[in-house]
């Protein structure tokens, strides 16, 4: 165990540099660095791990506190979409969510004039906590998609490290969105990913919110699955539901009748959440670094199953082949023997 917390720790170690590399964080774009975590947590376990396992697809533990099983990757490039960040190595989901933005991506283009997805963040290989950026994205069913319409050219992998973030919020005025980048195809492309059945919510910026119950002209049924959340101002994060029969996937409260352009958004909007801790109020105890023991007991025996025999065996179909983006960045293959953690 020992030794197997040890090459744990000096993966996370490379992925660390890796990705504050190519990150280019904007402000508010809730992709700030954490610390690097300890050996034996969960983040540094899961976030070691590069392969995903054999077999079925399924979910264990709520969105923000369980593992995955079964993953498949999104190819890192379609003809209507791209992956970004490919050194993180978190383009792993249930078979669902890749579908699902491999759908919206040629929607999109065909019918909403948005020329193709970067598609950012989905799962780790086996889901569980990511040492930065995330507190969800542990079951396969959250995926980030960049406000920045796809370019006309395929980016090598390098390009995908270093494009910066473009947020939709104007410089010098609070919780503003900046017209000269906001386009009506942002609006589109939000109510076309909101108008599927299995989407269950989507998480924007109480700016881009405020945004499209001030403008949206459109059928408005979906427009409550958009969600208020600080950060999401150059991304935004689609999440699905349980898929039926999915058993140990722990379903989220449903969202709320009506447009979502009520009250509700308004304490977004407004000083309460930015207000000052009264006097003599304790500041909020840190909590402590989440371990492997503290997720579902499912997801030790996740950890511990045996791989696939490369990150292209288990990419959403493709059969051989894969661009130069996905070859430089691919992972080592090989299978992994059980309750081992393969190195970088």
């Amino acid at each position: 165990m020992a030794s197997l917390l040890a090459r744990a720790f000096r993966t996370i170690g490379k992925l660390s540099l890796a990705t504050t590399i190519g990150m280019g964080l904007v402000a508010g774009d809730a992709l700030a660095q954490q610390a690097t975590p300890s050996p034996g947590s969960a983040k540094a376990v899961f976030g070691a791990v590069t392969l995903p396992t054999q077999g079925a697809p399924q979910s264990i533990g709520f969105y923000a506190k369980g593992c995955l099983a079964g993953a498949v990757a999104l190819p890192a490039d379609g003809p209507t979409w791209q992956a970004m960040r490919l050194s993180r190595n978190r383009r792993w989901g249930r078979p669902e969510m890749i579908g699902l933005l491999e759908r919206l991506s040629r929607d999109a283009a065909r019918n909403d004039g948005w020329p193709g997805l970067l598609v950012g963040d989905i799962s780790q290989p086996r889901g569980g906590p990511m040492f930065n950026g995330h507190a969800s994205h542990q079951i396969g069913l959250d995926a980030d998609v960049w406000l920045t319409p796809m370019p006309r050219h395929r980016m090598t992998a390098e390009e995908r490290e270093a494009l910066p973030f473009t947020t939709m919020l104007a410089k010098d005025k609070f919780l503003t969105i900046n017209d000269k980048v906001w386009t009506p195809a942002h609006a589109r492309l939000l109510m076309r990913a909101a108008s599927y059945p299995e989407v269950e919510r989507i998480f924007v910026n109480p700016a881009i919110k405020k945004k499209m119950c001030d403008t949206w002209t459109g059928d408005r049924t979906n427009l409550g699955k958009l969600r208020p959340e600080y950060g999401h101002d150059s991304h935004f994060h689609i999440r699905l539901s349980c898929p039926a029969g999915s058993v140990g996937c722990t379903p989220q409260a449903p969202v709320a009748a009506g447009d979502g352009c009520d009250k509700t958004l308004a304490w977004w909007l407004g000083p309460e959440p930015w207000a000052k801790p009264k006097p003599g109020t304790k500041p909020p105890v840190k909590p402590r670094e989440v371990m492997v023991s503290d997720l579902p007991k499912t997801c030790q025996a996740v950890l511990a199953a045996p791989s696939v025999s490369s990150a292209r065996a288990a990419t959403f179909g493709v059969k051989g082949g894969g661009s130069a983006a996905e070859t430089d960045a691919m992972p080592a293959s090989g299978n992994t023997p059980p309750g081992q953690i393969p190195q970088q």
